[in-house]
């Protein structure tokens, strides 16, 4: 799919109406064998655009650099939060990223007025949401959410791979590449694994010749 750059049409629709804070909320790693999920949320300045915003997965590694940094110098308020492998086991994927979501949301400041949030609704946030169908390629702040997510996602698992090599997180982020289902098969799961992620049913697809997608 070609890059597509998010606009601000749906904020600027709310700041018409009296909405001041619009916060787009999105997260990252939830198909991900090993690591957090990490969600992040972004209030950008109606005064201040920031160009070539698009959804983290369609922008190359070192503009994303580029323009998380730029967001989080510019953004009015962001913040990030994560919940880790035991947690996501303990809760499933789906309501950790959730939860990864609505913590990130309680922890702007100022908090938002409206929350702006790719396809679905937060469960337990004290103030009005929207949900916006691909709102990650169409939405500037959820695209720039899912650009901030991306990147502290990354750093992470680039800091996991500095204390432990063997699994290659700071190439493939804990996404089920051959090279990471191959370390599983030899030195077996690291606390930074989700259990309830079954790569040992992926093994028979890459032996039949059928490589799954690189992460980007």
């Amino acid at each position: 799919m070609g890059r597509v750059e998010a606009t601000r049409h749906v904020e600027d629709a709310l700041w018409r109406v009296g909405f001041v804070h619009v916060a787009g909320v999105d997260e990252v790693g939830r198909g991900c064998l090993a690591g957090p999920v990490v969600a992040a949320a972004v209030i950008l300045r109606r005064d201040s655009p920031i160009a070539r915003l698009a959804d983290s997965k369609l922008v190359p590694p070192r503009e994303r650099e580029r323009l998380s940094a730029l967001i989080r110098a510019r953004a009015l308020a962001w913040a990030v939060a994560e919940v880790g492998p035991a947690d996501i086991d303990r809760m499933a994927i789906h309501h950790a990223s959730i939860e990864a979501m609505r913590r990130a949301a309680l922890r702007l400041a100022p908090l938002p007025d409206v929350v702006l949030v790719d396809a679905f609704r937060i469960p337990g946030l004290p103030f009005a949401q929207r949900g916006v169908v691909h709102g990650d390629r169409l939405c500037a702040s959820i695209a720039a959410a899912s650009i901030v997510a991306k990147a502290h996602r990354d750093d992470l698992m680039r800091a996991l791979d500095a204390a432990d090599d063997r699994y290659g997180y700071a190439r493939h982020k804990g996404y089920a590449t051959p090279q990471h289902l191959a370390a599983i098969a030899r030195f077996g799961y690291s606390p930074e694994h989700r259990r309830s992620f079954r790569p040992a049913s992926l093994f028979g697809k890459i032996g039949a010749g059928n490589r799954l997608a690189d992460p980007v």
